[in-house]
């Protein structure tokens, strides 16, 4: 008898191959069958009408300093994810000299968008070095599987202490000791290193993070502690600014350690080449024999702002910082007030000193590109829906428009605002790339700017629109499984799981299609010290089981945690594939 079987169902079992009927059987933490009309189980889950899906592997996430407290780990578990790459951007808490905490949760808070008061509260860092962080993970178990890099950020502040300042240069001795302290979190089981280059990643004081200066002989070093253990990818966010090379470097890096790098492909404010070239650069590397593999995110990069969130479109208006510091409900009061409400909506803004005013500008006035997050609200919106449209259809002015959004349901009303990624007010540059396979899509950023996106919904979008709403291209269901399934799973190394056949991990996702649909945000205040994050829950989730244990049914924790601390790259014994 079998511990589980998943009954009934159509399995997309993450090869890319076509959807078929058949039950799928767990034993312990493995699937042991696949097939039809298999035996009887302790547990089984109706799957009729329903698909069966590998569980999603999210690569790039920021639960560095939540996976120590909380077991539940949402949102992602709530969209599917059994497995979290973390530690992504340069960002993270280990190593950690005592002093150098606040400066870390400074870095996390500014890079991130993690409440500060959430992570001091939250973290009981018992742990100095990296080593010693992964097992302060072992001690909390949690639905999914989480997985590290070792952030550059710590790594930097670590060596340099006081001397850790934008533009700092590390002597050669620095360099070594930096890449001692890599080689000995990737033995320790990281799955590689992470650094950021990019303005747009700034600690909450406005500095910018470590990784922004570093040499290309820096990072290479680095690079090349991991090839010194075998395995490890290596990750970044960069501006990639033309005169460094950034390409160049990559592909030594890659071709002498014979390593993935990885790095965010975006149409960003922030980069200087255009992602076409983005992308025609590093196909130019890996025809060379570098392993160069870019990230894709499935939709617009945005900000949700709201009245309670991290921004909105009135922030630098006088009236709001006159009533900026008060509780909410006195906030709510004054934005009741038809009196206040006519100087927010008239008053000219006031600038604050900023290397990125045109952007911020955008933020409060770029009314074409924001967008009203109605209840059918669906990520890709046409230039029509912007409010600068909806405005004048209706006859008031884009402030006023805006104003009344944010005051619907009383006073939590979102807009949107995709900042990077729709440039052409439209996802269709993204049709070739997800049937790239030196892609992998990816930048749901989860346990990330809690006040302002909520990405870590993408496997649902990924499935809702990609696959079966989309007007004009979409993409197969069993193409967008393997994408979000195998592919990121295979770039870390992790090939216990991602499909669905005997001797793979045991993590499923059981979905009804038809009902698949992502709910509306909302912000919670239940992070540490009443911590703020935007949360946004989907039904069509039938169950999610990790490691062969139901984690979720109907979108809800059923209470078991399975999940581990993953400890390097991960194979699998096929044996009982051959029996």
């Amino acid at each position: 008898m079998y511990d589980l079987v998943i009954r009934g169902g159509t399995v997309v079992d993450g090869t890319g191959g076509r959807p078929f009927a058949a039950d799928v059987a767990v034993e312990g933490d493995r699937i042991v069958a696949v097939g039809a009309n298999l035996g009887p189980a302790r547990e089984e889950i109706d799957a009729s009408g329903k698909i069966v899906t590998p569980g999603f592997v999210d690569v790039h996430t920021h639960y560095d300093g939540q996976a120590t407290w909380d077991a539940e780990m949402a949102p992602s578990s709530w969209h599917g994810v059994t497995t979290v790459v973390m530690g992504n951007c340069g960002v993270g808490f280990a190593p950690a000299k005592p002093d150098r905490h606040d400066w870390l949760i400074s870095l996390m808070e500014g890079v991130e968008d993690i409440p500060g008061t959430a992570l001091a509260e939250g973290m009981s860092w018992d742990w100095e070095t990296f080593p010693e962080y992964m097992d302060a993970l072992e001690k909390l178990p949690r639905t999914v599987d989480v997985a590290c890099h070792v952030p550059h950020g710590a790594v930097r502040a670590y060596v340099l202490g006081d001397r850790e300042k934008p533009g700092a240069i590390p002597t050669d001795e620095d360099i070594a000791e930096m890449s001692r302290i890599v080689e000995e979190g990737v033995r320790a089981g990281a799955l590689g290193f992470s650094t950021s280059r990019t303005v747009l990643h700034k600690s909450v004081d406005g500095e910018l993070v470590p990784g922004t200066t570093a040499t290309a002989e820096e990072l290479i070093a680095i690079g090349r502690a991991m090839g010194r253990v075998g395995y490890g990818v290596f990750e970044m966010a960069s501006d990639l600014k033309r005169e460094w090379n950034e390409f160049e470097w990559m592909g030594d890096l890659s071709r002498e350690t014979g390593l993935p790098v990885t790095f965010a492909a975006l149409q960003s404010i922030a980069k200087e080449l255009p992602l076409e070239e983005q992308i025609a650069e590093m196909r130019r590397q890996n025809r060379a024999g570098a392993n160069i593999v870019a990230q894709i995110a499935l939709r617009g990069n945005g900000i949700i702002m709201a009245w309670q969130g991290t921004v909105h479109p009135f922030r630098f208006k006088p009236a709001w910082n006159e009533i900026i510091d008060l509780p909410w409900d006195r906030q709510l009061a004054y934005l009741k007030d038809p009196a206040f409400r006519a100087r927010m909506t008239q008053e000219p803004n006031i600038w604050p000193e900023s290397d990125i005013l045109d952007f911020l500008k955008i933020v409060a006035e770029g009314w074409p590109v924001h967008f009203e997050m109605d209840p059918d609200f669906n990520y890709e919106p046409r230039m029509d829906e912007s409010i600068a449209h909806r405005a004048a259809a209706a006859g008031v002015t884009p402030s006023e428009y805006a104003y009344d959004l944010l005051m619907k349901d009383d006073g939590k009303g979102f807009i949107y605002f995709p900042i990077l990624n729709y440039r052409d007010g439209n996802l269709n540059f993204l049709e070739d790339l997800q049937a790239s396979d030196d892609t992998v899509n990816s930048l749901s950023d989860g346990g990330a700017h809690c006040g302002t996106i909520c990405d870590a919904a993408s496997p649902t979008f990924m499935l809702q629109h990609w696959v079966r709403d989309r007007a004009g291209h979409r993409i197969a269901l069993e193409h967008a499984i393997k994408r979000q399934c195998r592919d990121t799973a295979v770039l870390y190394g992790l090939e216990d799981r991602g499909l669905l056949a005997p001797g793979y991990l045991a993590d499923l996702n059981v979905i009804d299609m038809e009902a698949l649909k992502l709910g509306k945000p909302w912000l919670a205040f239940d992070l540490p010290a009443g911590g703020k994050r935007l949360l946004q829950k989907a039904d069509g989730y039938v169950a999610t089981v990790k490691s062969g244990v139901v984690t979720f049914k109907g979108g809800e924790m059923q209470g078991p945690t399975p999940g581990g601390v993953i400890r390097g790259p991960q194979r699998v014994e096929l044996a009982m594939a051959a029996e």
